[in-house]
């Protein structure tokens, strides 16, 4: 495919939307809502829990269709043919998404989740809150990654193919990483159920995206456009719906010990700064440009936070630390990244000088 038709087919240059700006704030109002309807109505939190088949929650699944489908939507994997273009940048990214992050994250939570904050977590939630976090780490972002490039000023076709090569690799790497660092952390591993995970919330709705994709395109790059914007809000109103269940389970375990958030955010903090930090540094080591090493750096700290809540559901349920270490992920993913990209900018003078000294 050329450049020209990668430009046609890319998403639109997107400014943060509305929800996006304020997913912080959406995500706070649902923790309250989500406790508050667990209190009150407590038997209709318990209903929604019920409608089960073959271990997956009915009204979850479709929450999360809803809301991955519209962001895969946006993937064109023509554009893996422009993935030679940037090998320096494309490479760094992808060391750091599949050979460091996944497993940085585990070694965190092995640090702080296991030991350092032991004593103020509940003891029977421990393996799940490690699993939590593995789960949200071992998968890259997606569409929020077009946000951050453009804030960032990063080549729009880097970003592209590099999305579009992550999600074709996500397809077969996400379960072997995941049962790989959960067995590591003598967590069983419900291989079936991670399988039907994977088979529901990533290889069905690329299928699906890609078709209505295609579809879309045939009437024209406009309508392609209009459908997809339209689609956006609609894909976070289906996660704040899914936050909001899933913090009418968790609400007594939030009122018994409120700290549980703020310590569970602590290592994934610390794993967006190690690990955005070192993908700009090795670009910069690379000589790559800063156009592409900004969104390389985005790309290797954020997480496709979507993905990690519907499985950490499915595989260990509403109830478990594993959802809620994932909801933390979604809670600070925002503000995290907005620090990331203004540190990118304003060492852009920083980083070309090293360049040119090099």
């Amino acid at each position: 495919m050329t450049r020209s038709a990668l430009a046609a087919a890319a998403p639109a240059r997107p400014a943060i939307g509305f929800f996006e700006r304020y997913l912080t704030v959406w995500v706070a109002l649902c923790i309250v809502a989500g406790i508050a309807l667990g209190q009150v109505l407590p038997g209709l939190s318990q209903a929604v829990a019920s409608l089960e088949v073959a271990k997956v929650n009915v009204p979850v699944g479709i929450l999360i269709w809803v809301m991955i489908i519209p962001m895969l939507l946006k993937i064109d994997f023509g554009a893996l043919g422009q993935v030679t273009s940037h090998w320096r940048g494309i490479g760094v990214t992808l060391f750091i998404n599949w050979a460091v992050k996944p497993f940085s994250m585990a070694l965190l939570g092995w640090i702080f989740i296991r030991h350092v904050f032991a004593p103020y977590l509940p003891a029977e939630q421990l393996d799940s809150y490690v699993a939590g976090l593995i789960l949200l780490a071992a998968a890259p972002c997606t569409a929020m990654v077009f946000v951050w490039s453009q804030l960032c000023k990063g080549d729009p076709y880097f970003t592209l193919s590099q999305v579009a090569l992550n999600d074709a690799i996500m397809v077969v790497a996400f379960a072997p990483i995941v049962a790989l660092l959960l067995g590591l952390s003598s967590i069983t591993v419900p291989w079936d159920t991670l399988l039907v995970s994977v088979g529901l919330y990533i290889v069905m709705p690329v299928v699906i995206s890609q078709l209505w994709r295609k579809a879309l395109l045939r009437r024209g790059i406009g309508h392609f456009q209009a459908v997809a914007g339209r689609l956006g809000p609609l894909s976070i109103t289906a996660l704040l719906l899914t936050l909001v269940l899933l913090f009418a389970f968790q609400g007594e375990a939030i009122l018994d010990q409120p700290v549980v958030i703020a310590l569970l955010a602590v290592p994934i903090l610390i794993q967006v700064i190690f690990n955005s930090g070192l993908a700009y540094l090795l670009n910069r080591r690379l000589g790559v440009k800063h156009c592409v090493a900004g969104p390389s750096a985005l790309i290797g700290a954020s997480n496709f936070f979507e993905l990690a809540v519907a499985t950490a559901i499915s595989l260990f349920g509403f109830q478990s630390g594993a959802a809620l270490a994932t909801v933390v992920g979604v809670l600070i993913e925002v503000p995290v990244m907005l620090a990331v990209v203004a540190v990118v900018n304003r060492s852009q003078g920083w980083y070309e000088a090293g360049q040119a000294a090099s």
